[in-house]
């Protein structure tokens, strides 16, 4: 059976289209046929970060108004089996977008019996974004932990319990998990960020993962690869830690508290 899974914010450059690369492919590797779908109409990322812009010939919406079939518009992932990209229209407006094409998409994708459809959405709580919500039954959201974003995510939550299709139809709600990216222990000690418990209190969702601030997902989005497929880097095994608990299985979680250096680590500066 098909799940559909968003991956949602209020706020803009909170690590939303690389969290979709990385759970998507986290999923996938788990050996679940998988396909992320960027909802981002007129921006188009996911196609960068999953390095196969030079790859798109047809998009979403060339599938939504028939010019394209589903199998044309699909990218199969170079690295990852069982993973499949369908990337968003550079050239066309937002309302290109209507809940009877998308459920339509999404309906086909289910008869091609993806196991997880992933649905990249665009910030805020524009149509784009209302449209990549609004078939879910799952939801990731994607928090910094900074009040401005923490806000707009409560505002987000606010959305999926009132206008997502579920909602309208008095069905079983969206589950929803949270995702806290860029978390950096040491800034938290200083009062410089909230705390992961700042945040739960506030927003009151399930810890799903904890990503850590690290530079390799900076390297990973430049080089055109998912940060989870870096297995050496510590934002990688984050995701890997997430995916995981998604999919049922328990991990402790990492990269709460600061590391403690030992002797030769303080003397040498490590």
């Amino acid at each position: 059976m098909s799940k559909v899974l968003v991956v949602t914010s209020g706020k803009g450059g909170v690590g939303k289209t690389t969290s979709s690369a990385a759970i998507s492919t986290g999923i996938a590797r788990r050996g679940k046929k998988t396909v992320v779908i960027d909802f981002d109409i007129g921006l188009r990322n996911l196609d960068l970060i999953m390095g196969c812009e030079r790859r798109v010939v047809y998009d979403f919406v060339n599938v939504i108004q028939g010019d394209a079939t589903l199998n044309q518009a699909l990218i199969k992932d170079k690295r990852t089996e069982n993973l499949y990209i369908l990337p968003a229209s550079q050239t066309r407006d937002k309302d290109a977008l209507t809940v009877e094409g998308v459920e339509k998409v999404i309906n086909e994708l289910k008869e091609m019996e993806f196991e997880y459809i992933i649905c990249d959405s665009p910030a805020g709580i524009e149509s784009g974004a209302l449209m990549a919500l609004y078939f879910a039954d799952e939801a990731i959201i994607t928090t910094n932990p900074e009040v401005s974003s923490v806000r707009d995510s409560d505002r987000i939550l606010g959305i999926l319990s009132s206008k997502s299709k579920r909602a309208e139809n008095g069905e079983t709600p969206i589950v929803e998990h949270l995702l806290i990216t860029r978390y950096n222990p040491g800034r938290v000690v200083s009062g410089d960020m909230l705390s992961m418990e700042d945040v739960l209190e506030i927003l009151r969702v399930p810890l799903l993962g904890l990503i850590p601030e690290d530079q390799s997902v900076l390297k990973a989005s430049n080089q055109g690869e998912p940060v989870i497929l870096d297995e050496n880097s510590d934002a990688g095994k984050a995701y890997d830690d997430m995916v995981a608990r998604l999919l049922g299985e328990e991990r402790p979680f990492r990269f709460i508290s600061e590391e403690k250096k030992g002797f030769l680590k303080r003397l040498f500066g490590g």
